[in-house]
């Protein structure tokens, strides 16, 4: 059994947590049909424009991988914590300091981890029951093992028996991460925790507002507090269009230099989108879409930390790499940069992307890759943009071959 768990490793972590990342930042509000599959008319050359040929594009992620000696640190990780030893573990998570969206990250490995098989969590937790980490990651568990039996549907096409199953085990899911908030004042983890488990639990915004200030106060843009806020606002739980736009807004308004944050707006885009609302539009909407443009193409590198020496030096050859979040997030924003008719923003976005096409928004409307072709094409065509000379043209598609 251990052995076909470590075989299973690899897909794990270079697998499981991207598709998470990508599904989530589009996932439907609301089952509707597909879209019409568009197709790029026959006589569209990419190359001729800089952009990677049709056929070597990428459908299998949104965005090129981690770089191997992360990817290698990350399955030492795992390894370790399913032959027993929790202590790597520890130290990988506590190695992200302060920087809280680092250390989330860490603790979604963490917890893919725990889900596969969480002895060594329940050695850890035994060995050093103070450790807030620890005890989070057993709240976040609880929470995921309640969804599971609720499933994702809409609660209509929840079976009743399941729906009280679910709503039995989340009391006991917040008491734990209750417990687990005063184990560390600082730390966010257990009130993101909180956050998502209070959908499910029902909370009405009176009971939610305390545990979202919780959550601000000691992280004030955790983005993926962010994004489980903007769930809680958004029309399918508890909130209206109205009011998850607003959320979204201040988020973005909020956000710090450098900061990914900005790409809340998109998300909450694709709700309204599933849900088959209307996308705002004017020069409002023009100038947020423009705005997060911005607030990504300056959104800082992750990944590293002071056991690499990523943190302490900065820069991708101390360990930093690409935020995994931003070729998720150019994907919506390309996609709703040619919504809303801004067609050369969609193609500088559409460049930036290169050959990976591996997003849910191209693969809800068909095949993904042949749905980005046919929005890089829009892009080109509508945007007026002039081919390169010849002679530059294979230069620029190795160059974006290899980005």
């Amino acid at each position: 059994m251990t052995h076909l768990l470590v075989l299973a490793v690899p897909i794990l972590v270079a697998v499981l947590i991207s598709n998470l990342r990508s599904n989530r930042a589009t996932a439907p509000a609301k089952r509707t049909a597909k879209k019409p599959e568009r197709r790029a008319p026959a006589s569209f050359d990419a190359a001729a424009y800089g952009l990677v040929p049709r056929e070597a594009l990428d459908p299998r992620r949104p965005g090129p991988p981690a770089p191997e000696r992360n990817r290698r640190r990350s399955q030492a990780v795992a390894d370790a914590a399913w032959k027993g030893d929790w202590r790597p573990a520890a130290t990988h998570v506590a190695a992200a300091g302060q920087d809280w969206d680092e250390r989330w990250s860490r603790f979604e490995l963490l917890r893919e981890i725990a889900r596969q098989d969480d002895g060594w969590l329940t050695a850890w937790r035994e060995a050093d029951p103070d450790d807030c980490d620890a005890a989070a990651l057993e709240a976040d568990l609880m929470v995921h093992r309640a969804w599971a039996i609720r499933g994702g549907g809409y609660a209509n096409e929840v079976p009743a028996e399941n729906m009280a199953r679910f709503r039995a085990l989340l009391p006991a899911a917040i008491e734990a991460a209750h417990r687990a908030a005063l184990l560390d004042p600082e730390n966010p983890a257990p009130w993101v925790v909180l956050v998502t488990a209070a959908r499910g639990a029902q909370y009405r915004p009176d009971r939610f507002q305390p545990l979202w200030e919780g959550l601000v106060a000691r992280a004030p843009h955790h983005y993926e507090g962010h994004w489980q806020g903007m769930q809680y606002w958004c029309a399918k739980w508890y909130g209206t269009n109205g009011q998850m736009m607003r959320f979204a807004e201040q988020a973005m308004d909020g956000a710090p230099p450098r900061s990914p944050l900005a790409g809340i707006y998109l998300h909450a885009l694709s709700e309204l989108e599933g849900r088959g609302s209307g996308l705002p539009t004017g020069p409002a909407a023009t100038a947020r879409l423009a705005a997060v443009a911005r607030a990504l193409s300056a959104a800082r590198p992750e990944g590293g930390g002071p056991e690499d020496g990523g943190f302490e030096n900065g820069g991708p050859e101390d360990g930093r790499f690409e935020d995994e979040r931003l070729p998720v997030l150019r994907h919506l924003l390309a996609h709703y940069l040619g919504e809303a008719g801004m067609h050369a923003e969609a193609l500088e976005q559409f460049r930036l992307l290169g050959r990976w096409c591996g997003a849910k928004v191209w693969a809800d409307q068909g095949d993904p890759a042949e749905a980005f072709h046919a929005a890089r094409a829009e892009a080109v065509l509508r945007s007026g943009a002039r081919p390169l000379p010849p002679e530059q043209r294979a230069k620029n598609t190795d160059a974006a071959l290899h980005s």
